[in-house]
């Protein structure tokens, strides 16, 4: 069984290698990555998972993100090391970070990914609601951590002031 924990500045060249293994070269291009420049994550939410023996299986981070001028999260990058998949790692991250954000009061979080992944944890398509270019609109998806958060809500989104 993962201990999940929070993120430290010990752990950042480790989960730095594991987005670095995980996701394809040129990641920091993505639309999602430039939202994140100069915008600190939000600590609280950003986890890390690790074995018995201490070996890194994954970690999540968030970011704030403004859309249509309401405040929001950016779920992202989360990735789980190729010889972990399918344990449920990412889910567990996915879950336990959604909770504390919930908890911490947050009341909408976004992402750009796969939907039949992310639909399990309550992830559905935001019509309206746009990420900077090259994004494909079909892969925006938020969940709302309260009811009606992301009623009304759309147009750009930005980065947190």
């Amino acid at each position: 069984m993962d201990r999940l924990a929070r993120e430290t500045s010990e752990d950042w060249w480790e989960v730095e290698a594991l987005y670095d293994l995980a996701f394809a070269p040129g990641r920091e291009a993505l639309s999602s990555y430039r939202l994140r420049e100069g915008v600190a994550p939000v600590p609280e939410l950003c986890l890390v998972a690790r074995d018995a023996q201490g070996i890194l299986g994954g970690a999540i981070r968030y970011w704030p993100v403004c859309v249509g001028g309401r405040r929001a999260l950016l779920l992202g990058p989360v990735a789980v090391h190729p010889t972990r998949q399918g344990e449920g790692v990412g889910g567990a991250l996915i879950r336990e970070s959604l909770a504390e954000a919930a908890r911490l009061g947050w009341t909408r979080v976004l992402l750009v990914g796969d939907a039949p992944y992310y639909g399990r944890f309550g992830f559905e398509r935001l019509a309206g609601v746009e990420m900077p270019p090259p994004t494909n609109p079909e892969r925006v998806l938020g969940l709302a951590l309260a009811p009606g958060a992301w009623d009304d809500v759309k147009g750009l989104v930005t980065r947190a002031a």
